[in-house]
């Protein structure tokens, strides 16, 4: 088994195929204000945001994702330790764009590659130690634990770590460089040359005592251009003559005249001969050291590199998770059955956002509600009264299919399922779009393209679908789209104000084939006030209204005993 095709997302060597959330899904699914939650970060929000956004319905991969995250949320101790490990994965992907600048001098492509290098010991090392402290139930980190052990035990990486530890000694020999400079007539540098590559620092007090020398004679010129009075000074030791040091060199020199200065950058040619001068030089010592690494050319940390993001999205939502508990609301392990069954079986629901608002202290009374999708349903009519909760369990639904098949634990006491291919949102449209077309004609466009793209194992989530034009209008249209869910076969939740779509639900289903049952679902009312409960009932209507007016007193009857009374009384 290979590093390179390992993954903790899928199996090994399995490619499952994705569908990714349209713009629409995104946003009335609140994927943004979700990874906002998990992480401060700007590049750990885009990459938890593009792995939630791919939805597989393979009930393979689901469950080796379920198994791996289980791992990520009972052990505490892996995810601190991963999390160190992610500032070292960090290093190396900066690497990794470094080493891609073509202009990057040779030494320091060295450098980098000593630091890959390092970086991919230290995290062999320290992946291994850890996987082998835990007692890891899932295959995906077993299999991580197999492959760096394999790697650990391998007879070249105890000769790698000895490789890199003399190769970062050389490199680290270096100390100071001595410069030769040529002036032209005006006395201003005109060439810049390297005379030698020293292993010694030079010194404050040498260099200032070699200065005093100087100025203090009556004659301060040099006659020649020889270094041995400076060698004193510069020392060089002759047995690192091997990689370039302690050698006075010919030719490295670079005409100032090439440069010119630079406002913007600062440049200056004395400072950019140097650079190139310096940097063509170190291209002839590192040759050496550079050899050294080159049996192991193919060995990588870039591979860790890629589960980076794998890595960030287990321990954010582990994280969050672990808030949940805190606070003491449930969460559980989903359960994948066949895709072809189409069902759900779901207890003790409620909406992820809400109780990440309870985890910020707000004070939130969460009303959790049981929901199934079977042959008894698998098409709800939602109806309810306003701020009833129809939107909230509806994108409660919508999030747990989400969650679940990224092997999330799920806001819920059970979920066994069937996976989607994919989830489908008609939530109204912004205002902004929809002039060009008109609010109906935006809402009707959005559905037609759901229809082209939707199949049988689609989820679709609809909130208040062609509410905005007059009720006959809607009601026609609602209704050849109910039509179009039963046919196709998809799972879906319609809320809507619509309370005579829910009461025509007997002709759709008789007059159209398909094994998608559409069902009126209501959310209920206890004595006038709104308990968020859902259940499969018909629409309420005017019982709700005749609840309200009982409450607060605005029946004919009650409104006349009252001025019956003030009459009497008078």
């Amino acid at each position: 088994m290979e590093l390179k095709k390992f993954s903790l997302f899928h199996p090994f060597e399995k490619e499952p195929e994705y569908n990714t959330l349209n713009k629409e899904a995104i946003n009335d699914l609140s994927i943004d204000y979700l990874c906002e939650i998990l992480s401060a970060d700007p590049y750990e929000r885009n990459i938890i945001k593009q792995l939630l956004i791919n939805v597989t319905d393979d009930e393979e991969v689901i469950r080796y994702r379920c198994d791996v995250f289980e791992d990520f949320l009972n052990f505490k101790e892996l995810r601190e330790e991963l999390t160190l490990l992610l500032s070292k994965l960090k290093d190396l992907r900066e690497i990794e764009r470094f080493q891609k600048d073509s202009e990057a001098s040779s030494i320091w492509q060295l450098v980098n590659r000593l630091r890959e290098m390092d970086g991919y010991v230290d995290c062999i090392t320290q992946i291994k130690d850890t996987l082998e402290r835990l007692d890891i139930k899932s295959q995906g980190l077993k299999n991580l634990r197999t492959i760096v052990q394999d790697i650990y035990s391998d007879s070249s990486f105890p000769q790698l770590k000895s490789d890199i530890e003399e190769t970062l000694d050389k490199a680290r020999t270096l100390k100071s460089i001595t410069l030769g400079v040529n002036l032209d007539n005006m006395l201003k540098p005109k060439t810049v040359g390297v005379i030698s590559l020293n292993d010694k620092h030079f010194t404050d007090s040498g260099l200032l005592k070699r200065f005093s020398k100087i100025t203090a004679k009556d004659d301060d010129i040099h006659h020649g251009n020889d270094v041995v009075g400076f060698t004193t000074y510069h020392p060089a030791n002759p047995l690192t003559t091997s990689f370039g040091f302690g050698r006075s060199v010919t030719g490295a020199q670079q005409d100032l005249n090439d440069f010119e200065n630079s406002s913007l950058t600062g440049a200056d040619p004395m400072s950019d001969a140097l650079k190139k001068v310096v940097t063509d030089i170190l291209k002839r010592t590192v040759n050496n050291i550079k050899s050294t690494l080159n049996k192991y050319v193919n060995v990588s940390g870039y591979t860790f590199v890629e589960l980076l993001p794998q890595i960030v999205f287990y321990i954010r939502f582990a994280q969050l998770c672990d808030d949940f508990k805190r606070r003491g609301l449930k969460l559980c392990k989903p359960q994948v059955i066949s895709k072809e069954e189409r069902s759900c079986d779901i207890s003790g629901l409620y909406n992820l956002k809400l109780g990440i608002k309870a985890c910020k202290g707000e004070d939130i009374d969460i009303v959790d509600n049981d929901f199934s999708f079977d042959e008894n349903g698998r098409i709800y009519i939602l109806t309810g009264p306003n701020r009833g909760g129809k939107t909230t369990i509806t994108q409660a639904v919508g999030l747990l299919f989400l969650l679940a098949q990224n092997g999330i634990y799920v806001p819920a006491t059970k979920m066994i399922f069937s996976p989607c291919d994919n989830i489908f949102t008609h939530f109204p449209a912004d205002e902004n779009d929809t002039v060009d077309l008109g609010r109906l004609g935006e809402e009707s466009k959005r559905l037609s393209h759901i229809f082209d793209t939707c199949s049988k194992y689609s989820l679709m989530l609809l909130n208040e679908s062609l509410a905005t034009t007059n009720v006959a209008e809607g009601l026609y249209i609602a209704k050849d789209v109910v039509k179009s869910m039963r046919y196709i076969g998809v799972r879906s939740i319609f809320n809507t104000h619509m309370h005579e779509l829910a009461r025509a639900l007997d002709v759709i289903n008789d007059s159209i084939d398909g094994d998608s049952k559409v069902e009126s679902m209501v959310t209920g009312v206890e004595n006038g006030h709104r308990s968020f409960k859902v259940f499969i009932a018909p629409p309420q209507g005017v019982s709700y209204a005749k609840d309200i007016a009982v409450k607060y007193g605005v029946t004919f009857e009650k409104i006349k005993s009252n001025i019956d009374s003030k009459k009497t009384a008078e």
